[in-house]
C-alpha cells in the first residue's frame, strides 16, 4: 500500500480553503495548473511510499504511540507559497507549529523503527498542497493572493494515516484517491 502519515483540516476550514482557492482559479495563469481536490488536502507529516502488507501492524502500533504522546493543538491555515519555479502551490500553517513539527517527526521515526525505508530526513515544512504544474507557471498573483489567507483555528485532534491509490484511468486532470486506514486520538500522555 502507498502510505503517508497526515492531519486533515475539518470540513469548516476545507470551506474556507474552497472559497480562496475558487479566487485562485480566476487569476491569470490558473489554466497551467492542477487544482488538487478537497479530498487532498492535508498536510503530510511523513511520507511511506509503499509499504509491505508485513510492516503495516508495527507501522500502526507506532503511530498510535506517536499520537498517544502528543497533546491536541491549535492549528489554522495561512499564508502559502511555492516549490520548484511554481510546479507547487500551497498555504501554510499557523498557530502551535512546532506541535506539527514534532508529530511530523515523530511519524516519521515510527516508520523508521518500523522498517520502512525513507528518503534522507529533511526539516518539515507544514504546507498544504492546492495546485501542482508539469511546467514551471507563474504563480507569484496566487502566492500574493495566498499571503493574505488565513482560516480559523482548529484544535488538531488526531492523526490518519493514509493510503494513496494514484490514477489508472489516464483520464486528464483525474485525481489520487485517498482513504483513511487508521486514526488515532492525539491525548499527550507523553
Amino acid at each position: 500500500m502507498r502510505l503517508f502519515a497526515a492531519v486533515m483540516p475539518p470540513e469548516h476550514v476545507a470551506d474556507q480553503l474552497a472559497a480562496e482557492v475558487a479566487a485562485l482559479r480566476e487569476l491569470p495563469g490558473a489554466e497551467g495548473l492542477r487544482w488538487t481536490g478537497r479530498p487532498g488536502w492535508h498536510f503530510t507529516l511523513a511520507f511511506y511510499g509503499e509499504v509491505g502488507d508485513e510492516l503495516l501492524p508495527d507501522l500502526s502500533d507506532r503511530l498510535a504511540r506517536a499520537a498517544h504522546r502528543t497533546a491536541p493543538f491549535e492549528l489554522a491555515l495561512a499564508g502559502g507559497g511555492r516549490f520548484g519555479r511554481g510546479q507547487a502551490l500551497w498555504t501554510g500553517a499557523s498557530g502551535d507549529v512546532e506541535t506539527l513539527r514534532r508529530l511530523a517527526g515523530r511519524a516519521e521515526a515510527a516508520a523508521r523503527k518500523a522498517g520502512v525505508p525513507m528518503e534522507q530526513h529533511r526539516r518539515y515544512q507544514a504546507h498544504l498542497t492546492v495546485a501542482r504544474a508539469r511546467a514551471a507557471v507563474d504563480v507569484r498573483p496566487h502566492v500574493s493572493l495566498l499571503g493574505g489567507f488565513s482560516s480559523r483555528r482548529w484544535t488538531v485532534a488526531e492523526l490518519t494515516l493514509v493510503r494513496s491509490n494514484l490514477p489508472r484511468s489516464g483520464v486528464p486532470g483525474e485525481q489520487p484517491r485517498y482513504e483513511a486506514v487508521a486514526r488515532w486520538a492525539l491525548d499527550g500522555a507523553g
